[in-house]
């Protein structure tokens, strides 16, 4: 539908129309548009590269992110890395942690493991929630939908920071930190994608399509799995690709705070909390992942925000539309240049070379 009336507005502008074309092309086509959403999904490509093959860099490099190496520290100072630059060499390409001596670089690409997987996790457990919630919300009963509604009201009233130091405090401390990190912000931050869900969810249940499907004797189950959820695919995809950099942060905030991914276990957030005190004798070793997660969030909140114009066909149209009146301006100022008459709508001179006409005579 979708289509058609691209090709309805595109031709009452006198632009002709685009072909139709599959989903993932038109996405496609229509995220290429945009140079910075391509930058910025690069960044994150290399990213995850990066952290994927932590253990193959470290080991290129000669080293791990658990090491001690005391002799790098000079103790006399009070545990400040020797050498220029933090301890920079060839067998430590970024330096060396304050105090330590682990091998910086080691443990910036092992935290990016960290800090990517929980914020990936906890994103698709608040996408797993939110979505069953809101399509239950929306196709079931009306007390269905007022008591799933109001529980989602507590979830989004629940301050996320405060609940999750309560829980991560009392979890014991074998369970995998980072599994648990993921789990408490997935359970707790879902109620915003619910409420997305079941606004859309109620939208798409008044149109014809669905209607038809219901009458055709199908299941709610049937419905919501072959006519819903595909309709579901464009704002669920777009909110989830902004909740992940606020992932990272509420993950390293966590950690900042003492309650997130515990050493030696290096994350961003947990290298940050050490760095406090070292900004000033050892400055790379708080700007190096204060600035590794600056890019992350910024990649992938322009990243977010390029995917939800890509995946909004009106947004498209607007381009498409706008793209093609452009085109037929250029197109006439580069014939009025070469012709140095232009021929107005009904075939005859247009009024400006009529006007300059005039003046000569």
């Amino acid at each position: 539908m979708s289509e058609a009336l691209v090709a309805a507005e595109a031709a009452g502008t006198g632009v002709e129309p685009v072909p139709a074309a599959s989903g993932a092309r038109q996405f496609w086509r229509r995220l290429r548009t945009q140079r910075a959403a391509l930058v910025a999904a690069a960044v994150v490509a290399l990213l995850l590269l990066v952290a994927l093959a932590a253990p193959l860099l470290t080991a290129l490099e000669g080293q791990d992110p658990t090491s001690y190496h005391p002799a790098l520290i000079d103790s006399a100072r009070g545990g400040v890395p020797t050498g220029s630059l933090g301890g920079v060499s060839a067998d430590h390409w970024l330096g060396v942690e304050p105090q330590t001596g682990r091998d910086l670089f080691a443990r910036l690409v092992h935290g990016a493991r960290v800090s990517l997987g929980v914020a990936f996790a906890a994103t698709a457990v608040q996408v797993a929630i939110g979505v069953t919630i809101g399509v239950a919300s929306a196709l079931g009963s009306r007390w269905v939908d007022q008591l799933l509604s109001r529980l989602t009201d507590i979830i989004v009233a629940m301050p996320l920071m405060i609940m999750s130091l309560a829980l991560l405090a009392i979890v014991p401390s074998s369970f995998p930190r980072p599994v648990l990190v993921a789990l408490v912000i997935g359970l707790i931050a879902w109620g915003n994608i619910a409420k997305i869900v079941r606004a859309q969810t109620l939208t798409l249940k008044g149109l014809d399509y669905v209607s038809a499907a219901r009458l055709s004797g199908w299941g709610t189950l049937r419905v919501a799995r072959r006519e819903l959820l595909p309709g579901l695919a464009a704002p669920v995809i777009t909110y989830a690709a902004l909740l992940v950099p606020m992932n990272i942060t509420v993950e390293a905030a966590l950690s900042f705070l003492g309650v997130g991914v515990k050493p030696p276990t290096p994350s961003w957030g947990q290298m940050l909390t050490a760095a406090d005190v070292w900004y000033q004798a050892a400055p790379q070793y708080l700007l190096l992942p204060a600035g590794a997660l600056f890019v992350t969030v910024l990649a992938l909140t322009v990243l977010g925000d390029g995917v939800r114009t890509a995946l909004d066909p009106r947004a498209a149209s607007r381009l498409r539309v706008g793209t093609g009146r452009r085109r037929e301006k250029k197109a006439t100022a580069t014939g009025e240049r070469a012709g140095g008459t232009s021929v107005g709508q009904d075939g005859g001179p247009s009024a400006a070379d009529t006007t300059t006409g005039g003046t000569a005579s």
